[in-house]
C-alpha cells in the first residue's frame, strides 16, 4: 500500500486536483465485467460535461490544472455504516484526458473524515475530492452518482438562483469541505434540488442524484438558469 499527501504549508488554499488527505492506495485493474458498465455510464455524462465546459482542462483556468471528476456508488446498498459506503471514482488529475477507460478510475472502499484518510484501490490514483464525495453519499443514502463541475455561470449567480453554498472559508479537498457537505445536504433544500455550490471552491457545483440522468440533469438545469440571468 501506498500512502501520500499535498505538501501545502497550512493555511494555504490548496491548488486545483491537489490532494489533501491520507490516500492509502492499492494498484490493481479493474475488472471489465464488474465495473465496465458503470465507468461507461459516468464517461457518457463526463463527455457531456467536457462539451460544456464543466470539466476538462485549459491553461487560463486553475493553474492550468485539470478539474472536475465523476463518481458512483457500488453495491451492497445496504450498508449504512457511514465511511464505507464504496464508489468508483474518476482518478485524480484525469479531467484533462478527453476519453476515460477503466485504467482512470479507482475504488474507494473507505473514508474516515476524522483521520482524514481515504482507502482505495485500482490503477489511478484518487481524486482529490474523494471525501467530499463519500460525505454526499453519507448524507444522502439514495445517492448513486456524484457529478462535480465547474460553471463560472452557476457560481456566480448561486444566491439569485437560491442555490445551497459552502462557506466561502471552506477549501476544496478538505475534510472541512466534506462536513459543509453533510451539513448542506441536511439542512439546506439541497437534498431536494440535488445541487449544492462549493463557496471556497472556484466555480465548484456538485450536483447527485438517484442516478446519473437524475444528477446530470440537474447540472444542466441549474446552468440554464444561471445562463437566463446572462441575457
Amino acid at each position: 500500500m501506498k500512502s501520500f499527501h499535498s505538501g501545502h504549508p497550512a493555511g494555504d488554499r490548496p491548488a486545483e486536483g491537489v490532494i489533501q488527505f491520507e490516500a492509502v492506495h492499492r494498484p490493481a485493474e479493474l475488472p471489465e465485467h464488474t465495473y465496465g458498465p458503470t465507468v461507461r455510464e459516468l464517461a457518457a455524462w463526463r463527455e457531456v460535461m467536457n462539451r460544456l465546459g464543466l470539466l476538462g482542462q485549459h491553461p487560463e483556468r486553475y493553474e492550468g490544472y485539470g478539474y472536475g471528476n465523476v463518481s458512483a456508488r457500488l453495491g451492497p446498498f445496504g450498508n449504512m455504516t457511514q465511511g464505507l459506503r464504496r464508489f468508483l471514482i474518476t482518478g485524480t488529475q484525469t479531467g484533462g484526458l478527453r476519453m476515460v477507460g477503466l485504467e482512470n478510475f479507482c475504488v474507494v472502499e473507505r473514508y474516515d473524515l476524522g483521520a482524514n484518510r481515504v482507502h482505495s484501490f485500482g490503477p489511478a490514483q484518487p481524486s482529490s475530492e474523494s471525501l467530499t464525495h463519500g460525505a454526499l453519499y453519507d448524507a444522502a443514502p439514495d445517492a448513486r452518482v456524484v457529478l462535480h463541475g465547474h460553471s463560472p455561470e452557476i457560481w456566480r449567480h448561486a444566491r439569485e438562483l437560491h442555490l445551497p453554498i459552502t462557506r466561502a472559508d471552506v477549501a476544496n479537498g478538505t475534510p472541512e469541505m466534506a462536513r459543509e457537505v453533510t451539513k448542506l445536504v441536511r439542512e439546506s433544500a439541497a437534498s431536494e434540488m440535488r445541487i449544492l455550490v462549493m463557496g471556497g471552491h472556484e466555480d465548484g457545483v456538485l450536483t447527485f442524484g438517484r442516478t446519473a440522468a437524475e444528477a446530470g440533469e440537474a447540472l444542466v438545469r441549474n446552468l440554464a438558469r444561471a445562463c437566463t440571468l446572462l441575457s
